[in-house]
């Protein structure tokens, strides 16, 4: 089984993955250091410009029918079995990533993109299996812990279970504009 674990940088999706392929046996993909192995994917700053096109190929071609975890904000794009979006709460993410140095149009981009369920949405139009997890206040392990028991209570669907509109005005500021 695919499943692809995406959410806005900084929620957790990395450390979370690991964690959730150990506990599953399963095998850990992460996409951007692929799609650079693979040269399909080229630096650009500290971004990597991904040729989706060639990932899709690549995933199906060699990933189809094995159990892996794919780890990527873009996953949710890839063919994929069960999709889980990692959300956070707005105000806990402006720290992460600024913390990881994100400033400007970055920042803005990052957290207007958590508020707005980007990936929830754009996962929501690409698969049918797709769950949506909070991490908020909870460790690694604990939600690495609650995606296992939603899938082997067989959840295929569990979605709008955040909602973000209490942190808007916090958040406005570092939005873009």
């Amino acid at each position: 089984m695919i499943i692809a674990v995406t959410g806005t940088p900084g929620v957790g999706k990395t450390t979370i993955s690991k964690l959730l392929a150990q506990k599953l046996g399963y095998e850990y993909i992460n996409i951007k250091e692929l799609a650079e192995e693979r040269s399909i994917g080229k630096k650009a700053g500290d971004e990597v410009e991904i040729d989706m096109e060639k990932l899709v190929e690549l995933v199906e071609r060699e990933f189809r029918g094995k159990d892996v975890i794919l780890d990527s904000h873009l996953s949710h794009l890839l063919p994929a079995d069960y999709v889980v979006v990692i959300r956070l709460n707005p105000e806990i993410l402006l720290e992460r990533l600024r913390e990881r140095g994100y400033h400007g149009d970055k920042l803005g981009e990052n957290l207007e993109a958590e508020l707005v369920d980007v990936c929830l949405v754009e996962a929501l139009e690409e698969h049918e299996n797709v769950v949506e997890v909070d991490a908020t206040g909870k460790s690694p392990e604990e939600v690495a812990d609650e995606v296992a028991a939603l899938m082997k209570e067989g959840i295929k669907k569990r979605v709008g279970i955040v909602d973000w509109s209490e942190s808007y005005e916090k958040i406005l500021p570092y939005l873009r504009r």
